[in-house]
């Protein structure tokens, strides 16, 4: 079992599991079942004009007594439109990412908003404790979506960041069962962030079909592109053969750019065009092999890790 730690105690939540804010995929339904299941549940800003970002607060606030959180991508247009919703709203909780943390941080913790940021090196994690951070998340390269340029995957980055930050920890990135949750918690982490296997449960607003692709990848089917413009992974379909080729080409930016396109990442995951859209996923995607609710999710998270950590006992012989 869990013994509450400085995540559960910071968060108010009974197990130290988060569900990442991805866009097209962390709505109010998914958010509110994550909290309603013990975890915090993330509203996914990134994908939510202001307007559409305040029916989600609402709906969640009313779909759970728990605490919830939102995702803000700090390079969103229309970020400071994001933020005042947010504090209207008087929302307990922020993560913050994409960009750097200090100009918002001590905006939003002095509304009494308890703020996380998510970094993928150990220079930006030093940032967010110089802006006034009360939790870092670490991201892995294994992570879907856009990514960190340097590639350092979670088993590294998780301990490197450990040595050089105290505040409360999450590992992210490539986790999604309870053995995994059991590895970063050993590695030095306070508790987990889990996107990929949220965006296939039953309650992501995901399209079907982009949940589908998701069960029926297997390892080897994603990849970290477009690393000119920004790294993101994705599973390979033909808007990634596209890309592929163009970068084998030595496109430029403005030329990878025009493939890309405007609501390129909206035509995949969201409308369920799974050939040309772009579809953003976590190479743990491999080990989702079943559509489930969030309920079922949990409970076999938290008996995996039970388990896990009886074969870890059980296998110290020394």
């Amino acid at each position: 079992m869990i013994s509450e730690n400085r995540i559960q105690s910071l968060f108010g939540i009974r197990y130290p599991i988060i569900q990442g804010g991805m866009i097209w995929c962390s709505g109010w339904k998914l958010a509110s079942a994550v909290s309603n299941a013990g975890g915090l549940g993330l509203i996914g800003a990134g994908s939510m004009y202001p307007s559409v970002l305040e029916e989600h607060i609402q709906k969640c606030k009313k779909a759970t007594t728990h605490p919830f959180g939102v995702n803000l991508p700090l390079l969103y247009p229309q970020i400071d439109e994001l933020i005042e919703i947010v504090l209207r709203e008087k929302v307990p909780i922020v993560f913050t990412s994409a960009g750097s943390p200090a100009k918002y941080t001590s905006l939003l913790k002095s509304h009494g908003v308890i703020v996380s940021h998510v970094v993928a090196n150990t220079k930006f994690a030093m940032k967010a404790i110089d802006a006034g951070v009360d939790a870092v998340v670490a991201e892995g390269f294994e992570a879907g979506g856009h990514n960190g340029f340097e590639e350092t995957t979670t088993m590294t980055l998780i301990p490197l960041i450990r040595r050089k930050i105290h505040l409360p920890l999450i590992a992210a990135g490539g986790i999604a069962t309870g053995s995994q949750m059991l590895a970063a918690m050993a590695l030095g982490a306070d508790g987990i962030q889990i996107g990929s296997r949220f965006a296939a449960s039953e309650e992501s607003s995901a399209h079907p079909a982009f949940k589908q692709k998701i069960v029926e990848a297997g390892d080897g089917d994603t990849a970290l592109m477009m690393k000119e413009v920004v790294p993101v992974r994705l599973l390979k379909n033909n808007f990634y053969e596209k890309i592929k080729l163009a970068e084998s080409e030595g496109a430029d930016i403005m030329k990878l750019k025009t493939i890309l396109g405007h609501g390129r990442s909206k035509k995949g995951m969201f409308e369920g065009d799974v050939e040309e859209g772009e579809l953003e996923i976590g190479q743990v995607s491999a080990l989702i092999d079943e559509i489930k609710s969030v309920e079922a999710i949990f409970v076999e998270i938290l008996q995996e890790f039970e388990n896990a950590q009886k074969r870890l006992i059980s296998a110290i012989s020394f």
